[in-house]
């Protein structure tokens, strides 16, 4: 190996070690993340960075390159009111960090990759027409279709419960994420999933 080939590959393990070393917001940790869903991981991303400026919209399936708390993000920002505020997203998402890290003393990163595994459908239906009758079909949910929904219904949770109500979007959205951490059925997120998956499992 020549001297250029490895003073790039230096170069390579250093950028490497300080992406390891940079935190999301500044204060979380990215590494030692668990994860309990072997189907899901490889579409839950954790990165340092919040704002990837749009880089992954032109390629499809891009999207589950790009770290899980900025689909959060972008997420919480379809609805009406708060389309292409970001940076509004941003500050709700943080707050709501810190929320739950005193609630739990663990890593709200962490406590959003439980949230999404436990929000995750497995099964959901589809309709098949049979000479003009439409009948339903129960079928498995791909691992980056689970994460898509799941995504979804913490999102709506965040809206149904502080749209219109003296609680706040930070509050809300920790509260959906501490609920569908501990797989808490009383959770939206984790209810849209159960319904989902019963109504799958009657449509067999």
């Amino acid at each position: 190996m020549s001297a250029e080939d490895t003073s790039e590959a230096e170069q390579a393990d250093e950028g490497e070690s300080e992406t390891a070393r940079a935190k999301l917001f500044g204060e979380w940790e990215i590494t030692d993340i668990e994860y309990r869903d072997p189907s899901t991981e490889r579409y839950i991303t954790v990165t340092p960075i919040a704002h990837t400026m749009g880089r992954h919209a032109d390629k499809q399936f891009q999207k589950s390159e790009i770290s899980i708390v900025e689909r959060l993000i972008n997420r919480l920002m379809q609805t009406d009111e708060n389309t292409g505020k970001k940076q509004l997203a941003t500050s709700i998402v943080t707050e709501a960090f810190e929320i739950v890290h005193e609630r739990t003393e663990e890593n709200p990163i962490q406590v959003l990759v439980s949230a999404v595994e436990n929000s995750a459908p497995r099964e959901e239906t589809v309709r098949l027409k049979y000479g003009g009758i439409s009948v339903p079909k129960a079928v498995d949910v791909a691992p980056q279709r689970r994460v898509d929904q799941a995504l979804k219904f913490l999102a709506e949770g965040v809206y149904g419960g502080s749209f219109k109500t003296t609680t706040s979007a930070a509050e809300a959205l920790a509260q959906q994420l501490v609920g569908a951490a501990n797989d808490d059925v009383q959770t939206y997120a984790v209810n849209q999933k159960e319904e989902k998956e019963r109504v799958a499992a009657a449509a067999r």
